[in-house]
């Protein structure tokens, strides 16, 4: 049986939530998130599997127009998107694309090497800032119609108790639990020690927090539902004051 979760957060954008471990030993969670563009084709942030019930869950939404890789690390699975929807624009930072050399994957888009005012077409649902002074090179996406935030390994939220709750796998360390949310400072400490170029992430950070969304989809850790932007700001307050 599939340990993914599958769920509506808002009208018209799905979860896809599974068990994810660190070092196969650090319970993280891992989530796509798939949204259904007001004209009708289906936008997707692919970070997990395209497993059988994640697939049919997306072909109910339409057809899928973008694909989207949104740092250095959450890549593994593009290939495997663009094989399943090769009609799809599929667009990453460059880092990841560079992983893929040699590889019969055709990228259309590459943040970090394209120029800062391209267009990728899916600009009227949803925003996109790349935060390129973060050390893994990030992609923040704001949908506008539901208000939320969607991210990959800008904030984490941990525990991962939905991506775990099909799972008789462990979902708690004091590593993550503890340390790994918005309101610790550890997490304060870790996004500032990975801002490469400070200056720039404060630029990002500001555009970032003038969106206005209330929900944080990450890829690792649970949903925030409300808030979503006081807990960006808390997060990143070193950035912002």
């Amino acid at each position: 049986m599939s340990e993914t979760v599958i769920r509506e957060v808002a009208k018209d954008v799905w979860i896809f939530s599974k068990p994810f471990s660190r070092f196969g030993v650090i319970p993280f969670g891992g989530r796509s998130t798939a949204i259904k563009l007001r004209e009708g084709g289906v936008w997707v942030l692919a970070s997990t599997p395209l497993e059988t019930e994640t697939k049919a869950k997306i072909d109910e939404l339409g057809p899928v127009k973008y694909i989207v890789g949104p740092d250095i690390s959450h890549h593994l699975y593009l290939g495997e998107f663009k094989k399943a929807y090769p009609d799809a624009k599929l667009i990453a930072v460059e880092e990841a694309i560079q992983k893929h050399q040699g590889e019969d994957i055709k990228f259309d888009g590459s943040w970090g090497k394209d120029a800062a005012d391209t267009k990728y077409g899916f600009e009227n649902d949803i925003n996109w800032c790349f935060l390129k002074g973060f050390a893994t090179k990030e992609v923040a996406f704001f949908h506008k119609d539901s208000k939320s935030l969607i991210e990959a390994d800008l904030l984490f939220n941990m525990p991962p108790n939905e991506q775990y709750s099909k799972s008789q796998r462990v979902t708690f360390s004091v590593f993550t639990s503890r340390l790994l949310n918005p309101w610790s400072y550890a997490h304060k400490r870790l996004v500032w020690s990975g801002g490469s170029d400070k200056e720039a992430m404060r630029k990002d950070v500001k555009t970032v927090a003038e969106w206005d969304f209330k929900r944080i989809i990450p890829c690792h850790g649970d949903v925030i539902e409300k808030d979503g932007n006081k807990a960006w700001r808390e997060l990143f307050k070193w950035y912002l004051d």
